[in-house]
């Protein structure tokens, strides 16, 4: 389930406070040095440092 494109606009990392971009199941941090993914779970994101997948 995508994210509505007015909420995407509005969300950001709360780590660095970068814009975020949608894939599939994740919300990227666009920022160059943070490049945090947070998980989308039943279509709502978990915008939580913790829950965040840390960049390989």
């Amino acid at each position: 389930m995508p994210i509505e494109a007015g909420l995407l606009e509005i969300l950001a990392c709360p780590a660095c406070h970068a814009p975020l971009t949608e894939t599939d199941a994740e919300l990227l941090c666009t920022g160059q040095d943070c490049g945090l993914a947070y998980p989308i779970r039943d279509g709502i994101p978990v915008l939580l440092v913790d829950e965040a997948r840390r960049p390989a």
